[in-house]
């Protein structure tokens, strides 16, 4: 037995060693390329462990039902940094460990969903508005929300399969934020979406690219990365930002507050900050990068493209998610079931 002991003291330090250099990830489907993973692995040894989720509720509940030590990275959306930090989940993120922090572009190191980025990191960002198909309207005429009411869209409409999404539109038409909570507003906003039920031929969020391009709906809303990709395979696809304003989404590296693995998820990040990295995946991704740096050596086509990256006058219109607590949520995807069945 004692010869057995001195065994597992020899390699009890090697295993707990071992087991510190990895790092499990959960991030959104598509937006880190396996290359920019296999990268990190080379460069620091670190074995990531990657699964993916397609939306913020997956992801949200399986933190919520599993241990949080079970992921040390995620990459929750905006609206769910600030639900997360609000309910103690997330790590408080210590800046001076990212040396390439002052790589983020200034105007996301404040947003509303989480002030001066305590508790996450911008990485890919977007904006929604309308695409519309020039072979078959005139998008010069079709530059606000309200104009998806017009009965000469019968049944030719696409909208994001998101509640958030889809209410912002009516919310904004009526005048009101995005992140309204009041329940008579948004009774309202459901009254006028059951009004554009008529029109709607389609929800998506994993197919709207495939949908513009073989032309399945005409004309819709949609992510201007998506439309941007759209259009290289269809030149008819044009995209607007809407005149009462938009939703701008950043998808966020945040780390769990009971993370086993802190050091690596700090590593990765900054890895992920690195100009090149970034212009990495911003290239593979088709989505405007939260990182100037990276944003500065991109192709001129892409860099300078008014679509994916909106002048400054353009984002003065748009309006960051913030959590709407339990109550309202539960109340939004009452009014979203009794729109999609009917």
């Amino acid at each position: 037995m004692k010869w057995v002991w001195h065994i597992l003291l020899y390699f009890l330090p090697f295993t707990a060693f071992a087991q510190k250099e990895i790092l499990n990830l959960y991030a959104w489907t598509g937006e880190i390329p396996n290359q920019v993973i296999q990268q990190f692995e080379k460069k620091t040894g670190i074995k990531v462990n990657f699964s993916t989720y397609e939306n913020n509720e997956m992801l949200y509940a399986k933190l919520r039902t599993t241990k949080q030590s079970d992921y040390d990275l995620i990459m929750p959306s905006g609206y769910f940094v600030d639900r997360m930090r609000r309910q103690n989940m997330l790590e408080k993120i210590d800046k001076k460990r990212l040396s390439h922090w002052n790589n983020i572009h200034p105007a996301f190191r404040n947003p509303a969903y989480d002030p001066n980025t305590h508790y996450s990191v911008p990485f890919i960002w977007g904006v929604t508005g309308i695409v519309v198909n020039q072979r078959y309207y005139s998008p010069l005429r079709i530059k606000k929300w309200s104009d998806l009411w017009d009965k000469q869209f019968k049944n030719q409409l696409m909208l994001l399969d998101d509640v958030r999404e889809a209410f912002s539109i009516a919310l904004l038409t009526m005048g009101y934020s995005v992140n309204d909570r009041d329940p008579k507003h948004l009774q309202a906003a459901f009254i006028k979406l059951k009004e554009l039920m008529k029109n709607v031929k389609v929800f998506s969020t994993d197919t709207v690219v495939s949908i513009m391009i073989d032309e399945d709906a005409t004309i819709g809303m949609a992510w201007n990365g998506d439309a941007f990709k759209a259009s290289q395979e269809n030149a008819n696809i044009k995209f607007n930002f809407p005149k009462e304003g938009f939703i701008i989404w950043i998808d966020n590296f945040a780390i769990p507050r009971t993370a086993a693995h802190k050091d690596n998820a700090y590593a990765f990040i900054n890895f992920i900050l690195q100009p090149e990295i970034a212009k990495t995946i911003a290239l593979r991704t088709n989505y405007p990068t939260a990182n100037i740096a990276a944003q500065k050596i991109l192709p001129p086509a892409i860099r300078d493209n008014p679509i994916i990256y909106p002048p400054e006058e353009i984002l003065r219109r748009g309006q960051f998610q913030t959590d709407l607590g339990e109550d309202t949520l539960a109340l939004l995807e009452k009014y979203w079931e009794e729109l999609k069945m009917g």
